[in-house]
């Protein structure tokens, strides 16, 4: 009798047709998936395909209040083309001094801080820093180091402007133009909310292939190489440059902090320059 029921039982999974749902109920379940899973069920069948493009699924993995990121003047087929521009197409925002777009995979909001948002160091003094355009920048204007003795970059974001429960990294995005002084000592890299600790790490923005010697205050040292513990810059697609500043995990509990990043080399005493600095990237990082 067991055995007859099991069969019973068995029998009735396998005639289970998932396309006689209701069409709400099947918008529903794809809505709480994935943008990735969504398009994988819009090949299930007709009616999947049907939920999987309706604006309630896609509606459903845009960030909430993302209409206020997105200028009126910009218009839409539908929400599946906006989310697909959004992925690709990052948007100036704040009057051009951010940069705002989705990561693809989860739909996770990221952003980039022009250099006019920074805060740095000397940046008002033409001898040291300039204001520049240049082809393939993101940003109208980008930040042209000079020459400095005195590096430090910080930049700082409203945590309740980014998607809860996610997992950030922040990097420098920069491009090399004659640059020099940076191989002496690394730049020092914190990431963390405002007023606790925060991930620390060091990078080299100009890499050594050999190890030299400099005179120092009429002292001769021999500086370090960089170890396994400082990193060097990788390149991006968009042919810039980027360094990992630090990580950070929002857990969504927090609304009225901020988040801060910060590049800094003061205890040299070089003088060093020659960099183009593109602004800093918060970006979301979601699992493989």
């Amino acid at each position: 009798m067991k055995t007859e029921v099991s069969g019973m039982e068995e029998r009735n999974v396998r005639a289970l047709d998932l396309t006689a749902l209701p069409p709400d109920c099947v918008t529903l379940i794809i809505s709480l998936t994935s943008p990735r899973d969504a398009c994988r069920l819009s090949l299930v069948s007709t009616a999947f395909n049907s939920a999987a493009e309706s604006d309630a699924v896609w509606e459903s993995f845009l960030p909430s209040q993302y209409q206020e990121l997105i200028p009126s003047s910009l218009s839409f087929s539908s929400k599946k083309q906006l989310y697909v521009s959004l992925c690709k197409n990052p948007l100036l925002i704040e009057a051009g001094r951010k940069s705002f777009w989705l990561e693809r995979v989860g739909g996770k909001k990221c952003f980039m801080l022009s250099p006019r948002d920074l805060s740095i160091i000397w940046s008002d003094t033409p001898d040291y820093w300039r204001w520049v355009s240049i082809p393939g920048a993101r940003f109208d204007e980008v930040a042209e180091l000079l020459s400095v003795c005195w590096f430090e970059i910080r930049g700082r974001i409203s945590i309740s402007m980014l998607s809860p429960m996610t997992h950030y990294k922040a990097y420098l995005v920069f491009q090399p133009n004659k640059v020099y002084g940076f191989d002496y000592f690394p730049v020092n890299l914190s990431v963390g909310v405002v007023g606790t600790e925060g991930s620390k790490r060091s990078v080299y923005l100009q890499p050594r292939k050999e190890r030299r010697r400099r005179l120092y205050w009429r002292i001769r040292e021999e500086q370090p190489t960089p170890g396994d513990d400082v990193q060097l810059p990788k390149a991006r697609v968009d042919k810039w440059l980027e360094v990992e500043m630090g990580e950070f995990f929002n857990e969504g509990c927090v609304d009225d902090g901020e988040l801060e990043m910060s590049a800094v080399e003061i205890e040299g005493g070089n003088w060093k320059g020659g960099l183009i600095v593109q602004g800093i990237e918060i970006r979301a990082i979601t699992p493989n």
